[in-house]
């Protein structure tokens, strides 16, 4: 069974370092460094000794041979209205980012490319069964004179014997003349892990987390204060 989902995702804010190629250690390197900008799986800021504040950084990475892919949450970001209630003013997303292998356990950060997860997308990847597949369509442009301009496709798709699935990226840019394309096969201990870690994260990206843990009226007020996550977001490249 094939599904497919079309999406139109918000313009988001934006924190761009430019990598290097080089070996594993050097791509996770430039990853975390990307993830300290917002790309985060950290409610609120703590410390060990309980001086600067810290966030926590955990993307789940897979290397394969052709190219590598990691997945992590992004939280959503909240807004104060008038009432002195809060709101979550943008969704969060789960980010999967491909880039290429360019040699025997060498990746090519730079050439790094994003697709963002919403929360109902994130529903479809649950959803999956052992033999099932499904197609995500990205346009940046969309209902816009731009679009089709830059179009990325998702696809996940069951390998026939059931041995896992194979997570493909397309990303076809007529500005820059381009077609990028990365696949990455994964086992279904690799899917297992993708899928309990999404259905974890399902409700922080919709801000229910904040909504389960906040404190009764008349007990305690919400600060005011929004984390303006610097995120590295899908379009960016």
């Amino acid at each position: 069974m094939i599904k497919l989902s079309r999406s139109l995702l918000s313009r988001n804010l934006s924190f761009e370092i430019s990598g290097k190629s080089g070996n594993i250690r050097d791509a996770l390197r430039l990853h975390s460094l990307t993830s300290q900008a917002g790309i985060s799986t950290a409610g609120h800021d703590f410390s060990a000794k309980g001086d600067s504040p810290a966030r926590i950084v955990a993307p789940y990475t897979i290397y394969k041979g052709k190219a590598a892919l990691s997945i992590v949450p992004i939280l959503p970001t909240f807004t104060k209205l008038d009432s002195g209630d809060v709101r979550v003013q943008r969704s969060g997303v789960v980010m999967l980012t491909f880039w290429p292998a360019i040699g025997e356990r060498k990746y090519d950060w730079e050439r790094r490319q994003k697709f963002a997860l919403s929360p109902t997308e994130v529903g479809s990847l649950l959803n999956m069964g052992r033999h099932d597949s499904s197609e995500f369509f990205h346009d940046p442009s969309m209902l816009t004179s731009n679009a089709g301009q830059v179009r990325k496709n998702l696809s996940i798709k069951a390998i026939d014997d059931g041995t896992g699935y194979f997570f493909s990226l397309n990303v076809h840019n007529n500005i820059l003349k381009s077609n990028e394309r990365f696949s990455v096969p994964i086992t279904p201990a690799e899917f297992a892990v993708m899928k309990t870690a999404c259905s974890f994260a399902l409700p922080h990206l919709m801000g229910w987390h904040r909504l389960t843990n906040q404190s009764p009226r008349g007990i305690g007020g919400v600060s005011s204060k929004v984390d303006r996550q610097s995120l590295e977001l899908e379009w960016d490249k």
